[in-house]
């Protein structure tokens, strides 16, 4: 869809900037990424740590990275920026990019200055989508499964049942007190005791029958994890790299082994898709220090 000066993104950027904090493995993964491409990154006159770290999670987590270059007034390259993926959208012309931050507020920037790395769409070339979107709809349920438990608490439902009295001696009064003091049980505090004395009661003359525990109490596990299974699936991140507890004996492996195979599978191609940077500005901003397997710098030296 365009307007006739830019074309708009297939998915809603702002969607996907709220998305960002939709669980902590989804977070966590984008982070663990970020922060290996910049523990090995070398800043340059024209790119610093900073600007690469901005630029480096849009690209993660929008599918959309853009710098826009700064000249000098000789018209040389002085320095890069990162523009926010969430307000730059691309022109109808080649070279050409906007920046709207709000409605009537969008700025051109000068054709040619602006540097675009996407992550490839199968349905369109316009705009990247990130890697990840195959595990949007888990992430969600992830999210919407706590909140529900939150609130699920919070109001005190969990603690829903229906009392049943059949005891001749528990009067109208009685009842309306009963129901006062269950009201008041609700939502903060909701842990208390009721006492309901009943002289000569009868066996089974009350009882508490649960509804919403028992119909809820084993859902929200299995959501939380399964959700969780699939957006590290889709990150391809070691949960171990990421501090997922274990839930059996053996655990996840050992951290070193799962760095070093993390890194060569999945950070050393992004410092590639990274280097296009330097064919597009014609100079060396990025480089990346080489990397120390861990498995073996971990290892003890033999006698």
């Amino acid at each position: 869809m365009q307007n006739g000066r830019w074309y708009e993104p297939p998915i809603p950027m702002h969607g996907l900037a709220r998305a960002y904090d939709m669980s902590p493995h989804h977070r966590s993964a984008l982070l663990y990424k970020r922060n290996q491409l910049l523990r090995f990154f070398k800043p340059s006159r024209w790119l610093d740590r900073r600007q690469f770290g901005e630029f480096v999670l849009n690209f993660l987590g929008m599918g959309n990275g853009y710098l826009e270059r700064r000249d000098n007034l000789a018209g040389r390259p002085m320095r890069l920026r990162n523009s926010p993926a969430i307000h730059t959208r691309r022109g109808m012309t080649e070279g050409q990019f906007w920046w709207v931050p709000g409605w009537k507020q969008e700025v051109e920037f000068r054709e040619g200055t602006v540097f675009h790395l996407l992550e490839t769409d199968l349905r369109q070339e316009i705009y990247g989508l990130p890697e990840w979107t195959s595990a949007l709809q888990s992430g969600l349920l992830n999210q919407e499964a706590t909140i529900f438990r939150r609130k699920y608490y919070l109001n005190g439902s969990h603690m829903g049942y229906i009392l049943y009295i059949n005891e001749a001696t528990f009067e109208d009064a009685d009842a309306e007190a009963l129901e006062e003091a269950l009201d008041k049980s609700k939502g903060p505090g909701n842990f208390r005791n009721l006492l309901l004395h009943l002289p000569n009661g009868k066996e089974k003359g009350v009882q508490v029958i649960p509804v919403g525990q028992e119909a809820a109490k084993d859902e929200f596990l299995g959501i939380k994890n399964t959700s969780r299974d699939d957006v590290l699936a889709a990150h391809r991140v070691p949960p171990v790299l990421i501090g997922v507890v274990p839930q059996v004996t053996g655990g996840f492996g050992k951290p070193g082994e799962a760095a070093d195979v993390f890194h060569f599978a999945e950070i050393e191609p992004l410092q590639l898709r990274m280097l296009e940077i330097n064919d597009w500005l014609g100079l060396e901003a990025v480089a990346f220090d080489p990397y120390e397997r861990q498995a073996i710098a971990g290892a003890a030296e033999p006698k």
